[in-house]
C-alpha cells in the first residue's frame, strides 16, 4: 500500500515539474514587452491616448498597440492625451 502511494505522489511530483518547465519555456519565448503604447478608439481608427507599456490602464482597455518611442513621440506632439495615470510624456520629454 504504501509503495504504490510513494509511486503515486513520485508520478505528481514529476509530472508538476514538468508543468513548470513548460511554463518557464513559454516565459522565455515570449517576446518583451513594449515600451510605449498607442491606444486607439472604438472604431480602431481615431488615436486615443499615448501609455507607456506597463501602464494598467492601457492592460484594461484592450484597445493599445506597440508603438516606438518616435511614434510615442509623434502622437503627443499631434496633441494626443498622455495618460493620466502612467504620464508618459514626462517620460519620453526628459
Amino acid at each position: 500500500m504504501q509503495v504504490r502511494d510513494l509511486e503515486r505522489t513520485r508520478r505528481w511530483i514529476a509530472e508538476e515539474e514538468r508543468r513548470e518547465e513548460e511554463r518557464q519555456r513559454d516565459l522565455a519565448a515570449r517576446p518583451p514587452d513594449p515600451d510605449w503604447l498607442i491606444q486607439y478608439g472604438l472604431n480602431r481608427k481615431n488615436v486615443d491616448r499615448v501609455h507607456t507599456g506597463d501602464c494598467w490602464a492601457a492592460a484594461k482597455s484592450g484597445r493599445c498597440h506597440p508603438a516606438t518611442r518616435a511614434q510615442a513621440l509623434e502622437a503627443l506632439r499631434q496633441q494626443v492625451p498622455a495618460c493620466a495615470h502612467c504620464r508618459p510624456d514626462t517620460a519620453l520629454l526628459d
